[in-house]
């Protein structure tokens, strides 16, 4: 089940449960408490006792929200599952997502509540799978709408221009068989890998859709991307990635590779 629907869940659980007591329960618990003591003859020293769901919502209901709050509508944290934004993030990363770079959106149903901002060309961004929205994918984004996107022997084109690439590693220690390329996609530099052993997915011209958006992962051939299932509808969108804080990957945890995502 997604972990947003059931933090909304169990604010709503706790949030009623002590709203009840504070308007009905509490008063009649106590009138009950203190006719019972007044039955021993001990009203002058009542202990007031609240059953536990009682004291457990009264508790967690407030650490609950501003959880909820944070992580809907400022920072999420997430995890990444596989190397497909290498050399970019590697597997085992941990990244903060600002979830309101591109909007404020309702937590569960995603409907935007309030237009903010909107993805840019070399954004690196979190977003539902279209596919299976229960999924969370992060890539980078190539095509705004209404942009004309091309793939051809491992050179991506932008209406029209192909995209300014330099060979800076032609074999990468960290990743046999792969070629390290310096990428220009609009004002961000970044580095991707391209494999020259694999042919590639050929992609003809495409025109972005109004409102969706076309995405690639910086590992080019390593990469599910737009490139075979198509666009991220803007109702899809989670947020824009802008941290790396902290990298495990089974064993100790890591902050030496904490750094801002390009």
């Amino acid at each position: 089940m997604d972990f947003s629907l059931l933090l909304v869940l169990a604010v709503a659980i706790t949030g009623l449960v002590w709203l009840l007591d504070s308007l009905f329960w509490r008063r009649a618990r106590r009138q009950r408490q203190r006719a019972a003591a007044a039955e021993k003859g001990d009203d002058k020293s009542v202990t007031y006792k609240d059953p536990w769901p009682v004291d457990y919502a009264r508790s967690f209901f407030p650490v609950l929200l501003v959880v909820l709050v944070l992580r809907s509508f400022v920072v999420e944290p997430f995890q990444i599952p596989s190397g497909s934004m290498r050399p970019t993030l590697e597997v085992g990363d941990f990244i903060l997502v600002n979830k309101f770079a591109y909007g404020l959106r309702l937590p569960v149903i995603n409907t935007e509540i309030a237009d903010v901002g909107e993805p840019q060309r070399g954004d690196v961004m979190v977003f539902r799978f279209p596919q299976d929205p229960s999924v969370n994918f992060i890539k980078r984004v190539i095509g705004l709408p209404g942009d004309h996107i091309r793939y051809e022997n491992k050179q991506l084109y932008v209406n029209g221009e192909p995209v300014p690439k330099s060979l800076i590693d032609p074999e990468p220690a960290e990743a046999p068989g792969e070629e390290r390329y310096q990428e220009q996609l609009g004002d961000v530099e970044h580095s991707i890998f391209n494999n020259p052993q694999m042919p590639g997915p050929q992609m003809r011209e495409i025109v972005v859709p109004d409102h969706e958006y076309f995405m690639m992962g910086d590992n080019r051939d390593h990469s599910n991307d737009s490139r075979y299932w198509g666009f991220v509808p803007e109702a899809n969108i989670v947020g824009k990635a802008f941290a790396v804080w902290m990298h495990w990957d089974g064993g100790l945890p890591s902050f030496s590779t904490v750094r801002q995502i390009d």
